[in-house]
């Protein structure tokens, strides 16, 4: 009755032309060794132009992280000496933000906590200030971790810049 006409999918070329067939397939298939090392160079370039412009960045913020929180410790010693009619002494420090000193009458929390500098060091004070003489001298020994050198951030500069 009806006929059946069948094919046959598993028919695969056999002897040498499936050889060739195989070897052109994964030619196709995969990447030569010069393709994979030009996509190393490139990377590598955009790495050798990229990664500089980064590693400035931390450093930065570290120092803009600094100059915010000597403002903000400026702006709680403004409000003791509004308070008290004098600023902390040398010797009394920024811990008198913290607890009251003995001769601050009028004495009130200015701050949980003293924070340390982006450097994991105290921030310095001292009052009356050798370059703030009517006020007081409040800066972060930089990266350095030593007064002078350059790298210190402190709040007679930052006077200075704003003044001008």
């Amino acid at each position: 009755m009806f006929m059946r006409q069948t094919t046959n999918l598993t028919t695969r070329p056999r002897g040498s032309d499936a050889w060739r067939l195989r070897r052109a397939a994964r030619r196709r298939s995969a990447f030569t060794l010069i393709e994979l090392l030009l996509v190393l160079v490139i990377l590598a370039v955009l790495a050798a132009v990229v990664v500089p412009k980064f590693t400035g960045r931390s450093e930065d913020a570290r120092i803009a992280a600094a100059k915010t929180d000597i403002a903000n410790y400026g702006t709680m010693l403004d409000a003791f000496e509004v308070d008290n009619g004098h600023y902390p002494a040398t010797d009394e420090g920024l811990q008198a933000l913290v607890s009251a000193p003995q001769n601050a009458p009028k004495w009130k929390q200015y701050i949980q906590q003293l924070k340390t500098d982006p450097w994991g060091r105290p921030y310095q004070y001292r009052f009356p200030g050798q370059n703030n003489p009517s006020g007081y001298d409040l800066w972060s020994q930089g990266k350095d971790g030593r007064d002078g050198g350059g790298d210190d951030i402190d709040n007679w500069s930052q006077q200075q810049t704003q003044a001008q």
